[in-house]
């Protein structure tokens, strides 16, 4: 299959060429079902190559288009008239290819949505739909809501602005913390796109600005779309920006907004913030750092223990450890400090294991060897709490 993609350096089409081209190369095995011969990137500057992509093209993801011009009549001439030139090439090519339009939840032309740029995405729908009946060509029209993923800020995406505002420090401003968007992400959207190639695509009408589920709808659409207002946004950035000092993780369940806005936030750090430094605590034995807090599944920590030294030597009532050790060579004890039974375990780098330190046991770790320090990855079930430490002196 050769697939084209127009506006293919936009933020939208530089996502879909990079997925596609690692189906291609057999880098991502999750769609075994899509074979991709050859990717056309077409984009500004391309024109004279038009022509050949379109007689050789098999399946045509459509995202050129205008949304920032600087006269409002460049909309229509931007969208509907590259449309028109795009379908007529295909045309000419007697071409039966699938072709994909990236309209927008704008061309409903509601309320604030009636404006050059609604208008123009409605003829362009027109424009395909047309060239469906008229070629019996498949055709699949999305209205996209707000699409979110890395785009150039202070541009046509506030997430983006926000992004890039709170990672380099800069002011920003929220006219009001209460206005909700509906937001898609780029990676759902690319499976959307894998889906629509598999013939996997889902399919609606619209009433309103809202997708209503139909088998047999005129507009296809992603069902994985994000309601959240501006306040959540900032408020969730804000967080991701104080991590490295607090190490405090927010909550991102998969598939959740937050992890996905983490992922994009992350993009625009600049280079001196993708590096950060830890408190480490220090002292003639080694030393003891905290990397990572959760709300709730306690800490992450490692800790080094110079040669011949033992660490521990306490017990907790119901807090519980994992201890994992990454390089050197130590011995673990535990004793019930009730019955009196000890368990011990012998544990190296060369083979990664993890021992739970028991509620109830008094626990203790030693470096065995003369030479090389002992490290240790610990992980906890609470984050340490000094007023309510449940941490016990007591030797194994």
């Amino acid at each position: 299959m050769n697939i084209l993609v127009t506006g293919a350096r936009g933020m939208v089409g530089t996502a879909l060429c990079n997925n596609l081209k690692a189906l291609r190369d057999g880098k991502n095995k999750t769609r075994p079902n899509i074979h991709i011969d050859e990717i056309f990137e077409y984009d500004l500057g391309d024109e004279e190559k038009l022509d050949a992509y379109c007689e050789k093209a098999d399946f045509v993801f459509h995202f050129a288009g205008v949304n920032r011009p600087q006269n409002s009549d460049e909309y229509m001439q931007g969208n509907f008239g590259f449309s028109s030139l795009l379908l007529e090439t295909l045309q000419k090519h007697h071409s039966k290819a699938t072709a994909m339009l990236s309209s927008s939840i704008q061309a409903t032309l509601i309320g604030r949505y009636d404006n050059e740029y609604g208008r123009s995405k409605k003829a362009g729908e027109e424009l395909f739909f047309d060239y469906a009946e008229k070629t019996g060509a498949k055709v699949a029209v999305y209205r996209f809501p707000n699409i979110m993923g890395h785009s150039r800020p202070k541009y046509n995406s506030a997430v983006s602005t926000f992004c890039h505002a709170v990672a380099n420090d800069e002011d920003f401003t929220v006219n009001d913390y209460n206005t909700e968007l509906e937001l898609l992400y780029i990676d759902d959207l690319v499976e959307g796109m894998f889906d629509l190639l598999e013939g996997k695509e889902k399919y609606c009408e619209y009433d309103g600005t809202t997708a209503v589920v139909k088998d047999n709808g005129s507009f296809c659409y992603i069902p994985v779309t994000h309601r959240v207002t501006l306040g959540e946004i900032v408020t969730l950035l804000q967080s991701f920006k104080e991590q490295p000092t607090t190490l405090l993780m927010p909550k991102i369940p998969d598939g959740s907004f937050a992890k996905k806005l983490y992922s994009l936030y992350l993009t625009y750090l600049p280079k001196e913030k993708v590096k950060y430094s830890f408190k480490m605590n220090m002292d003639e034995r080694g030393s003891f750092t905290e990397l990572l807090h959760t709300k709730d599944c306690g800490q992450v920590s490692v800790n080094v223990s110079k040669p011949g030294i033992t660490k521990g030597q306490h017990w907790h009532n119901s807090k519980w450890e994992q201890f994992i050790v990454v390089s050197g060579h130590g011995l673990i004890r535990q004793r019930n400090i009730t019955t009196g039974e000890i368990i011990e375990f012998e544990v190296s780098g060369d083979k990664t294991e993890s021992v739970y330190m028991l509620p109830g046991w008094t626990h203790s770790i030693t470096n065995l060897s003369e030479t090389e320090n002992l490290v240790t990855v610990m992980t906890c079930n609470e984050i340490f709490d000094r007023d309510k430490p449940d941490t016990f002196f007591e030797e194994v």
